[in-house]
């Protein structure tokens, strides 16, 4: 685990997406200390430009926009975490059961995780987001979880297939271990990497996901997330009023978070991936 870990601080790519990542951390764990002010109350006009004590304007209520991209940031990423963990957790235990178990029971748990990829993740999330007049944004980051799920399983299941006839996996088998003690001792150490790499994917997934349809308007009621931030921003026609800072730093602020999850799963797998790593040997 040391020595995987002093690998990956060598990395420059697992490095630079993490410290962006920190940074962003940092930056709505240290404000709201700072600044203990409501981010919904109204301080100026409607889309008063930067300046003035207002270090990224207002918005279309005249609210603070910096303080509400925070708490947006906040949001999002708390989103992001529940979803991928909500996610994983479901494709890590029907992946290890289909790749493990084969048989009917495989057969199963793939039909129904091909149901699941043939049809469109976002519209099973704008059509169950509609269905749902109150939602909460954890309900929302269960919802993600729920419908973005397929894909982790498959690759789960495809490395769990691969490790099921290895050496330790049949002598763990000769020995009486039980079916759980197996996949949780014997298999499930061997693809950790590959769990925590599609974990940050799924993060990154969750946070996108959050964001599309809060901008639709189905995104998580009486809170502020960055989708919310550039949903405000369209319905008041902030682009036609020229009002640039009610919606660029929240869209800066996703590429920003999504693009560090993906430098730091980009580093990852060049340190985990044994075909990148004999590539670059």
């Amino acid at each position: 685990m040391k020595h995987s870990a002093g690998i990956l601080i060598r990395s420059p790519k697992f490095m630079f997406g993490a410290i962006m990542l920190l940074l962003m951390v940092a930056l709505v764990v240290i404000v709201p200390l700072i600044n203990r002010a409501d981010p919904l109350s109204m301080e100026a006009l409607a889309f008063q430009p930067p300046g003035g004590g207002l270090l990224l304007g207002s918005d279309n209520f005249g609210r603070d926009l910096f303080l509400e991209l925070v708490y947006g940031i906040r949001t999002s990423i708390m989103v992001g975490l529940v979803a991928g963990v909500f996610a994983t957790i479901i494709g890590l235990a029907i992946g290890l059961l289909c790749g493990y178990a084969g048989g009917f029971l495989d057969n199963i748990l793939t039909a129904v995780t091909n149901m699941f990829i043939v049809i469109p993740s976002f519209i099973i999330l704008i059509l169950i987001s509609v269905s749902i007049n109150s939602r909460s944004s954890l309900l929302v980051a269960l919802i993600i979880g729920l419908t973005s799920w397929p894909w982790t399983a498959r690759a789960v299941r495809a490395q769990t297939s691969s490790l099921r006839n290895r050496d330790h996996v049949n002598l763990a088998k000769i020995s009486g271990h039980s079916t759980p003690k197996i996949i949780v001792f014997e298999i499930l150490p061997y693809i950790a990497s590959y769990v925590v790499m599609a974990f940050i994917l799924q993060v990154a997934s969750g946070i996108l996901s959050e964001a599309s349809i809060s901008m639709l308007g189905l995104g998580p009621y009486n809170t502020i997330s960055l989708g919310i931030i550039m949903n405000w921003a369209l319905v008041f026609e902030a682009p036609v009023a020229g009002a640039w800072w009610a919606f660029i730093p929240a869209a800066f602020s996703i590429a920003v978070i999504t693009f560090s999850l993906y430098m730091i799963n980009t580093g990852m797998d060049e340190i985990f991936n044994p075909k990148i790593r004999s590539e670059r040997a």
